[in-house]
């Protein structure tokens, strides 16, 4: 029997300057694949327009708009008909999308993929720009990028309903190892749009260890970065599409993992970036936070570095033989643990749940 669920999404369309549209991708995929019906709201944005790499997908009814009152009409037939609706963090007019589902009688959740950026922003407003803190509790579950104590918090201080761990995963269609391949061959590589949060680990264990090692070669690849002084041997690739990332983690001796500031404190926040190259089976060398250990197995299955010096040990000591085994034993474990074929089992799991209860004439979170 075939099901359906609406999503209000950040993008789907496009990955240029946000992990949303990977983790979407391939979590609706998967759901597809299992028998939904799917259908994506993403709001029609310039930068996005400019870059769309998945301009019709094949998994879901893509409908772009210009803003929420143009598309609301066209909408409300479809969440009517809808089994379960899903918004994402970091939609435009987010706040006003949820009052607006909240009065439409249908099971609602919410998957932040901004979970510590969120936390961060109810503590000091009670309300980002997408969510505000009332809003919380009108979700039959919020699903979140972290685990760990941001699920406590999001119970116990902002009373979810039901706060479940929902890292992003890995689309094993996309993300495995390849031959190298020249344009990206290179020492080191770290790949990820800029965040002022998390600059000062982009100096210190990428550009640092270029400087100190002139002779080698470096990549720094994403968007949105102001202008720097790039050591001579880092080269910036601006944009690699998703189609070309395999290849960049294979062209790299070894590739870092670097993490936002908020998300290192609230730890248990492992990004889309981690577990595609992980698939890839690259070597990774990340900066270090709670609850990393128990997704990858540090010095068995990924490196650690806190300070430069740690990057340039781990370089100067990566055999041919080291790298490979990191990476097979990395790529291991994400495929047994951490794809969206098991995502979407255990999203699933929850969307069937909230349809049994209002079968059973429970209300749900939001019913009024």
């Amino acid at each position: 029997m075939t099901r359906s669920l609406v999503v209000f999404g950040l993008s789907l369309s496009s990955s240029w300057g946000n992990g949303h549209a990977p983790t979407f991708r391939g979590l609706l995929r998967a759901l597809a694949a299992r028998g939904w019906s799917i259908t994506f709201f993403e709001r029609d944005v310039e930068w996005y327009r400019s870059n769309r790499d998945l301009p019709s997908p094949r998994f879901c009814d893509l409908r772009l708009y210009a803003d929420w009152p143009s598309i609301r009409e066209a909408a409300r037939s479809v969440v009517r008909a809808a089994d379960v609706v899903l918004v994402g963090s970091l939609v435009a007019d987010g706040a006003a999308i949820v009052d607006w589902l909240a009065m439409r009688d249908r099971p609602l959740f919410f998957y932040d993929i901004d979970t510590p950026v969120t936390l961060v922003a109810l503590k000091r407003l009670h309300q980002t720009e997408y969510l505000r803190a009332d809003q919380v509790p009108l979700f039959e579950t919020y699903f979140s990028f972290a685990g760990g104590p941001a699920l406590a918090e999001l119970e116990q201080h902002w009373h979810a309903r039901r706060a479940e761990a929902l890292y992003c995963g890995v689309d094993t269609l996309v993300y495995r190892p390849m031959p190298a391949d020249a344009r990206f061959e290179c020492l080191l590589s770290y790949m990820g749009t800029y965040t002022a949060d998390r600059q000062p680990a982009v100096e210190e264990l990428l550009f640092a260890p270029a400087r100190q090692r002139p002779i080698d070669r470096f990549i720094l690849a994403g968007p949105q970065y102001p202008a720097m002084d790039l050591p001579p041997n880092v080269r910036h690739e601006f944009h690699v599409y998703p189609r070309d990332h395999a290849a960049l983690y294979c062209s790299s001796r070894a590739t870092l993992n670097l993490t936002r500031q908020s998300m290192r404190e609230y730890g248990w926040a492992p990004s889309t970036r981690l577990f595609e190259a992980a698939a890839c089976g690259a070597c990774i060398v990340s900066d270090t936070w709670p609850g990393l250990d128990t997704l990858l197995q540090p010095d068995a299955e990924v490196l650690l570095a806190e300070h430069r010096l740690d990057v340039l040990r781990h370089l100067e000591r990566l055999s041919d033989e080291r790298r490979a085994a990191i990476g097979a034993a990395a790529r291991a474990r994400i495929l047994s643990e951490h794809t969206y074929e098991r995502r979407a089992l255990q999203v699933e799991a929850a969307f069937d749940r909230a349809i049994a209860a209002g079968s059973g004439g429970r209300q749900w979170a939001n019913a009024s």
